[in-house]
C-alpha cells in the first residue's frame, strides 16, 4: 500500500503539485488573522495564583500600568527655573496621553501645610519659572526630604526627576499599547526639542510595547539571515542547484502553512512563538536533506531518477515518520508549561513538524521528478569521510565509549551550578532602548520592580485605627531596612504629615495620630482638598477596610526576591494580627514564581514525553534492548548542555525551563535515523554489529551531520536575538543538538557494538 502511494506520487507529480498549491493557498490565508500580543500578562495562565492575586489587588485599587518620564537636566540640577517649568508643562501635557488615569510629579505633589487652624493643600510647584532663588531652595528642601517623593519622583541628590502617568487600558484593542507608546515618544521628543533636558521612557506600558517591537525586529532580520545560511549549507553539501531550490520551497511552504494554520486557530504572536519559523525551517530542512542525500546516493549508483527517489522514500519513510512523531511529542510536552506562549510555541512547532513530513513525502519528490537532475559520477565527499570516520569509531570503540562516559559524567556533575533567576526587564538586551532607559532609571531615580501588599484593616472604615496604622508603619519601616529596597509608598507617611500640619507644623508631631476619630477627620479633610485625579483610591480601598503598600526594589534575582518574600511572611506572622496576614503580589512576584512553576510542570511534561518516545522506539524498532540503549543518547545531550550552561552561565530562567521538553523530540531524530540504518543492515543484510555501524555511517552519516549543522545554525541564529527569551533558548538548544550529534557519532555506535549484540538486532 505504501509502495503504491510512492508510485502514485512519482507518476502523478503534476496532480500532487496542483493539490499542494491549492492547500497552501487555503491554509496560508489564515495569516491575515495573526496579531501580536502586547501585554506581559501573556506569560501567565488564567489559573496562575500570582496573576489572580495581582488582578484582585488591581480591581480593589487603581492599576499600576504606567509610563514613567525620566528627566535629567544637563547641569545635573532639577531645581532651576527651566527644568521645573518643564516638569510643570509635561505634567499638564501628560493628561493628554490616551487612557491616562493619573499623573504624578514633583510639580503636582499635594503639599500640605498649616495656616492657623486651616489645612492648606496645594501643588508643590506653581509657576516655577517665576520662582525666586529662595523659593527654589525651599522646593528642593521639601522635595528631597519627602518620603513619598524621594527615590520615586526625585533622586536624593535632586539631579533626576520623573513624571509618572498611570494608564488604564480598556483592553478592547491591540492598538492601545502602541497608541500610548507613540504618543509618549512624541511628547518626550517635544520636551527635548524645547529644552536641553534628556528624557527617557520606562514603565509597564513601555515594556508591553517592547515585546512586539523586538519580536518584529527578529522576524525582519534574523529569519532572512537564517534562510540564506541554510540554503548555503544545503547547496554546498548537496552540490545541486535544483536540490537547493527544492529545499527552499519546502522551507517556505512549511512555514507559510504553519503560520497560516496558527492564524486560523486564533493564536497570537508572542516573543516565544516568533521562533517557530526558525524551528520549522530547520526541521523541514532535516526531512528534505535525508531524502535528497539518499536520492543522490542511489543516482550515483546508476539508478534512474524514478528508482532513486522511490528507494529513498522507501528507506526513509519509517525513520522520518518516527522522528516526526517523537519531535512532535517533544514539542507537545510544552503544553505542560504554565506559560501560555510556550504552549502555543509547542503546538505551532508540532504542527509544523507534521506539515514538513507530509510535504517531504508528497510535494518534494513530485517536484524533484519535474526537474532535470543529472547523476553524480562519484560519491560525495561526505560519504567518503563518513566511511573513514566509521573505521575510526570501530577501531577505537572501547576508548571512545569510556572516554565519552567520563565526559558525560563530568558535565552532568555541573548541573547543580545552575540557579533559577528570572528578572523580566533582563528579557531585553542592553542595546534595546527600553532596557537601557529602565536600567538608567533604576540607577538614578527609581525601579520598575514593585512588590505590592493589600493590608486588611480589622473592619470596614477602620483604616485609620491607630493600632492598625502602627502595624502598617512598623511593616514599612522593616521593609525600608531590607537590602535592595529603594522606596516604600505607604499611607502612614501621609497620616504623619497631616498630624504635623494640624499641630501648627510642629515637627514634634510628625507621628501617627493616636485617636481614631481624629485620624479619620484628618483623612476626610485631606481627601476633600485633593484635586481630580490625585485622590487616595490608589492607596485606600473604597470601604476604607484595607490599604495598599508598594515597595520599589532595585534589580534583584529570583532567589533573592523569593527569599525576601519568605522573610516578609515570617515577619508578618510574628508582628501583626492574623487579620493583617497577606502575601506580596505584582508583576515582580509573578515573574519570580513563574520560573519555579514552569520547571515543575515541564519536568512532568518531559517525563511523559520520554515515556511515550521510548515506548514508540521500542515498538517501532522491534527490540527492547535497542530501545533501552537509545534512551541514553536521547537523554544525556540535555544533561550535558545544562551542565555546560552551569559552568559558563549558571542562570536558568523561564525560557530555558522549556528547553528540555522541546529538545527531547529533536535530539531523538539522529538516534532514530542511525538505529534504523543499523537495524536494516543487521536484519536485511545479516551484517555484524561492526559492519552494521559502518553501513549506518555510510548511508546516513552525512545526512545526520548536515541536518545537525542546519539545526545548530538555525537555533544559533536565535542567540543573536536582542530578546533574551529567544536568545537563551536558541543558544541552549543549539548546544543540546551539537551534543546529541557527538553522542550519536561517538557514544551510540560503541554501545551498539558492546551491548547491542543479539540475534534479534
Amino acid at each position: 500500500m505504501l509502495l503504491q502511494f510512492f508510485d502514485l506520487v512519482l507518476q502523478r507529480r503534476w496532480l500532487v503539485v496542483l493539490i499542494s498549491i491549492l492547500l497552501v493557498v487555503l491554509t496560508a490565508s489564515g495569516t491575515r488573522f495573526l496579531t501580536f500580543s502586547n501585554d506581559y500578562r501573556m506569560f501567565f495562565s488564567e489559573d496562575n495564583p500570582q496573576l489572580q492575586a495581582f488582578e484582585a489587588l488591581q480591581n480593589t485599587y487603581n492599576k499600576t500600568d504606567n509610563v514613567l518620564f525620566v528627566l535629567t537636566p544637563p547641569d545635573g540640577d532639577v531645581f532651576n527655573r527651566e527644568t521645573l517649568s518643564t516638569v510643570e508643562w509635561l505634567t499638564e501635557q501628560a493628561w493628554r496621553i490616551p487612557y491616562s488615569l493619573r499623573v504624578d510629579s514633583i510639580s503636582n505633589f499635594q503639599y500640605t501645610s498649616a495656616d492657623g487652624d486651616d489645612l492648606l493643600v496645594r501643588d508643590l510647584l506653581e509657576d516655577a519659572d517665576q520662582f525666586t532663588d529662595a523659593q527654589l531652595a525651599e522646593a528642593r528642601r521639601i522635595a528631597t526630604n519627602e518620603p513619598l517623593l524621594v527615590n520615586r519622583l526625585i533622586s536624593p541628590s535632586g539631579d533626576v526627576t520623573g513624571v509618572n502617568v498611570t494608564i488604564q487600558l480598556p483592553g478592547k484593542s491591540l492598538t492601545e499599547v502602541p497608541e500610548v507608546a507613540a504618543f509618549v515618544r512624541n511628547l518626550a521628543a517635544e520636551v527635548m526639542e524645547r529644552t536641553d533636558i534628556d528624557v527617557r521612557l520606562t514603565g509597564v506600558v513601555m515594556m508591553n510595547n517592547a515585546f512586539p517591537e523586538e519580536s518584529k525586529k527578529d522576524m525582519s532580520t534574523l529569519y532572512p539571515l537564517m534562510f540564506v545560511l541554510i540554503l548555503i549549507i544545503v547547496g554546498v553539501m548537496l552540490r545541486s542547484f535544483s536540490a537547493t531550490i527544492v529545499t527552499a520551497l519546502m522551507i517556505f511552504l512549511t512555514i507559510l502553512i504553519t503560520v497560516g494554520l496558527s492564524g486560523w486557530a486564533g493564536i497570537k504572536i508572542t516573543p516565544p512563538t516568533t521562533s517557530v519559523p526558525v524551528m520549522v525551517m530547520t526541521l523541514a530542512v532535516a526531512d528534505s536533506v535525508h531524502i535528497l542525500v539518499n536520492f543522490f546516493h542511489y543516482m550515483t549508483q546508476g539508478k534512474s531518477q524514478y528508482e532513486a527517489m522511490f528507494e529513498s522514500l522507501r528507506i526513509n519513510f519509517t525513520p522520518i515518520l518516527l522522528t516526526t512523531m517523537t519531535t512532535a511529542i517533544g514539542f507537545l510536552s510544552l503544553n505542560f508549561s504554565d506559560a501560555p506562549p510556550f504552549r502555543d510555541l509547542g503546538n505551532m512547532a508540532a504542527v509544523g513538524v507534521v506539515i514538513a513530513f507530509i510535504l517531504s513525502m508528497t510535494l518534494l519528490p513530485a517536484v524533484v521528478m519535474l526537474l532535470p537532475i543529472k547523476p553524480r559520477k562519484t560519491a560525495a565527499i561526505g560519504e567518503v569521510t563518513m566511511q573513514r570516520f566509521a573505521e575510526f569509531v570501530v577501531r577505537r570503540r572501547n576508548l571512545l565509549m569510556w572516554g565519552m562516559a567520563g565526559f558525560i559524567l563530568l558535565l552532568l556533575a555541573q548541573l547543580p551550578r545552575n540557579e533559577l533567576n528570572d528578572v523580566f526587564v533582563k528579557y531585553f538586551d542592553e542595546s534595546i532602548t527600553f532596557r537601557a532607559d529602565t536600567d538608567y532609571a533604576g540607577e538614578r531615580l527609581t525601579g520598575i520592580y514593585l512588590l505590592e501588599y493589600s493590608l486588611p484593616a480589622p473592619a470596614e472604615g477602620s483604616v485609620t485605627d491607630p493600632e492598625f496604622l502602627q502595624h502598617v508603619e512598623n511593616f514599612a519601616n522593616w521593609y525600608r531596612e531590607q537590602p535592595g529596597v529603594m522606596h516604600v509608598n505607604v499611607i502612614t507617611d501621609v497620616m504623619k504629615r497631616l498630624n504635623k500640619n494640624l499641630h501648627a507644623d510642629d515637627p514634634a508631631w510628625y507621628r501617627l495620630p493616636e485617636d481614631k476619630e481624629l485620624a479619620a477627620q484628618y483623612l476626610l479633610l485631606y481627601e476633600f482638598s485633593l484635586p481630580f485625579g490625585l485622590d487616595l483610591n490608589n492607596q485606600i480601598d473604597i470601604k476604607k477596610s484595607a490599604t495598599r503598600m508598594m515597595v520599589t526594589m532595585q534589580s534583584v534575582s529570583t532567589e533573592e526576591l523569593l527569599a525576601l518574600e519568605r522573610s516578609v511572611q515570617d515577619w508578618l506572622g510574628q508582628h501583626v494580627p492574623e487579620y493583617m496576614q497577606t502575601s506580596g503580589t505584582g508583576s515582580t512576584i509573578m515573574f519570580a514564581n513563574i520560573g519555579h512553576r514552569n520547571i515543575r510542570s515541564m519536568l512532568q511534561g518531559t517525563t511523559v514525553a520520554l515515556i511515550l518516545i521510548s515506548a514508540i522506539l521500542i515498538i517501532a524498532l522491534r527490540s527492547l534492548r535497542i530501545g533501552v540503549i537509545s534512551i541514553v543518547p536521547n537523554l544525556v545531550p540535555i544533561g550535558m548542555a545544562f551542565g555546560l550552561w552551569g559552568i559558563f552561565v549558571g542562570e536558568v530562567g523561564l525560557a530555558l525551563s522549556v528547553v528540555s521538553g522541546m529538545t527531547l523530540g529533536i535530539v531523538v531524530d539522529d538516534t532514530v535515523h542511525f538505529l534504523s540504518k543499523y537495524l536494516r543492515a543487521r536484519r536485511e543484510q545479516g551484517l555484524s554489529p561492526e559492519d552494521a555501524v559502518r553501513y549506518a555511517f555510510s548511508t546516513v552519516g552525512t545526512a545526520l551531520w548536515v541536518t545537525s549543522l542546519v539545526l545548530v545554525c538555525g537555533f544559533g541564529i536565535l542567540a543573536l536575538s536582542n530578546f533574551e527569551l529567544n536568545s537563551g533558548m536558541g543558544l541552549l538548544t543549539a548546544i543540546t543538538i551539537a551534543f546529541a550529534l557527538v553522542a550519536d557519532f561517538l557514544f551510540l555506535p560503541t554501545l551498539l557494538m558492546k551491548y547491542g549484540v543479539s540475534k534479534h538486532d
